[in-house]
């Protein structure tokens, strides 16, 4: 159903052949997402893609003959309810695959942990650490469940920014309006919580995810299990004030309609960007690849009019949507001096740090787990879920950020595997499988050695196998080949700038009202015509969508004021 969408061969001609209603930078998901709802609203788009296929990091790729992986984000749950409803994704081909249980953490003593939907299987398996933790855990998902569910309104609305250029006093007015609107809307939800959840929920926003899991729970390998929720793709250790939000990452998304429940999809995570692409296509929007945008076109210092390709094709549009991240928009693509300097600082300023890398491995067999030895001929439920390899304790989780705080890789690695291929029989050839490794810390520029170099990268690479041994012996010697994505790899292949998955931090001093710089959370900013639509604006990172659905309504209102 690729009508419409086009490769460098006949690019040019259609780029060049008429003036678009808008551009969008970037087939990433939120670039597709947003090129779906402009179609929808009758706008002409064309998006342009650097990489020879869309998706970004929700992206799947045959690395390995046969072997198709989801080369970046490798999991789903917070792409949002409503974008999955409104472009009709199931129709376009979306099949998420429910995991249950969804987390397993196996323990060098021989014990191990298993979490997931099922309340009477949790009950079970956290009664084998602690009998009051196991009685703590229901109370402890339905707080998180319950904060959440006010986090909703915030993820679907675009911030209630003040107005930025020059305006009407009836402009004014109308922003005013919906401001208050919102806040009103907020104010509600938190008189529904109350005072005491109320407080809890600052608690949670502000406390380090330490300080929180201490409070709920006794269990070292429980409150390990779910610390690494609140640090996933970032530098900050369990101990980092701030770090607790993150957590509700935990329950924030939903599969189906199910709160808190992460899926494989099928076909990797590909399938997504694909299905929301095969929207945008079907509404009329043109999904252009090998189309790497070198520049935007500015006009009286202060209008976007248009971008220049690589290859010097220069394509027009009043409207630029960039899903670029914030530094790679302003700093790279946009000439200079033309932005204010304040802006301009605030967007440099910006932390894009990242301690995270990518190990895509095929294997001619599933691991086996020293410590789970359960009666499954084939796959079990040790394998359905996220395994949780080098992390038995929050200090374990600590002392892996310390040592890239002190400028090298993890001595011991936090790693996060997951084994798709137990559900999805669509990646592998038959008995074979595929494994995703997302390992921590591993700074951007490590002091004791270069991610370019190749002896040392695949020395990092022997660390990780050899610890997944300890808990699985001989998965080393199962490996068929493997693909390695640092932080220097996943800039220059994906292009996110400092190799962070979240197009920056996501950090409290840099989410909602401040994101991507303070006075311009609304995707707009301070080219006329130029918007933001990528993860670097709110609501932040992961597979959310949400970023391209806001930032597209949003233009929309704007065209539809200027008409």
């Amino acid at each position: 159903m690729w009508r419409r969408s086009f490769s460098s061969s006949t690019a040019t001609a259609t780029l060049k052949g008429q003036k678009w209603d808008a551009l969008i930078i970037g087939g990433g998901h939120n670039g597709l997402t947003a090129a779906a709802y402009l179609a929808r609203g009758g706008l002409s788009v064309a998006v342009l893609e650097r990489r020879h296929v869309i998706g970004g990091a929700a992206v799947t790729e045959e690395l390995v003959p046969g072997f198709k992986f989801s080369r970046c984000s490798y999991l789903q749950s917070l792409l949002r309810p409503s974008i999955i409803k409104e472009l009709e994704l199931g129709k376009h081909g979306l099949k998420l695959l429910k995991r249950n249980p969804s987390s397993f953490t196996p323990c060098l003593d021989g014990r191990y942990l298993l979490l997931g939907p099922d309340k009477q299987l949790n009950h079970s398996e956290i009664s084998k650490f602690s009998l009051a933790d196991a009685e703590a855990y229901p109370r402890y998902e339905s707080q998180l469940e319950n904060f959440s569910k006010f986090m909703d309104l915030v993820l679907d609305s675009p911030p209630p920014e003040s107005v930025q250029h020059k305006s009407s006093i009836n402009e004014k007015l109308k922003n005013k309006i919906q401001n208050s609107v919102f806040w009103a809307s907020c104010l509600r939800h938190v008189s529904s919580l109350g005072q005491k959840d109320m407080v809890d929920f600052m608690d949670l926003l502000l406390s380090p995810s330490s300080k929180v899991l201490n409070n709920w729970f006794e269990a070292d390998v429980l409150k390990a299990t779910l610390a690494t929720d609140a640090v996933i793709g970032s530098t900050v250790s369990v101990h980092t004030p701030g770090s607790g939000y993150v957590l509700l990452h935990h329950v924030m998304g939903e599969t189906d309609g199910d709160r808190g429940i992460w899926s494989y999809v099928e076909g990797g995570m590909g399938s997504v960007s694909k299905a929301i692409g095969n929207a945008a296509i079907e509404a009329g929007a043109h999904v252009v690849t090998d189309a790497e945008v070198s520049q935007l076109l500015i006009e009286n210092s202060s209008t976007v009019c248009g971008v220049t390709l690589a290859d010097g094709t220069e394509v027009h549009s009043s409207i630029v949507l960039s899903n670029a991240t914030p530094y790679k928009t302003f700093i790279e693509l946009v000439p200079h001096d033309v932005l204010p300097n304040d802006f301009v600082r605030a967007i440099k300023h910006s932390d894009y740090s990242s301690a995270t890398t990518k190990i895509n491995v095929a294997v001619d067999k599933l691991p086996e787990f020293r410590s789970c030895k359960l009666d499954h001929p084939h796959a079990g439920p040790q394998h359905v879920g996220t395994i949780h390899i080098g992390s038995e304790s929050m200090e374990d989780i600590h002392s892996a950020c310390q040592d890239a705080a002190n400028g090298t890789p993890s001595r011991k690695p936090v790693i996060e595997m997951t084994i798709p291929s137990v559900l999805d029989k669509t990646i592998s050839p038959p008995g074979k499988h595929v494994i995703n490794l997302f390992v921590q810390y591993t700074p951007y520029k490590p002091l004791d050695g270069d991610w370019q170099d190749h002896d040392y990268r695949e020395a990092f690479a022997k660390k990780c196998f050899t610890l997944i041994d300890e808990y699985a012996p001989g998965f080393s010697t199962s490996i068929i080949g493997y693909d390695m994505l640092t932080p220097p790899d996943l800039e220059r292949v994906i292009g996110l700038t400092g190799g962070n998955i979240f197009h920056g931090a996501m950090g409290l001093d840099s989410l909602f009202l401040m994101r991507p710089a303070k006075g311009w959370s609304n995707y707009k900013t301070p080219l006329q015509g130029l918007y933001l639509c990528g993860s670097g604006a709110h609501p932040g990172g992961g597979v959310m969508g949400a970023p391209g659905r806001n930032a597209a309504r949003v233009v929309l209102q704007d065209v539809r004021e200027r008409i």
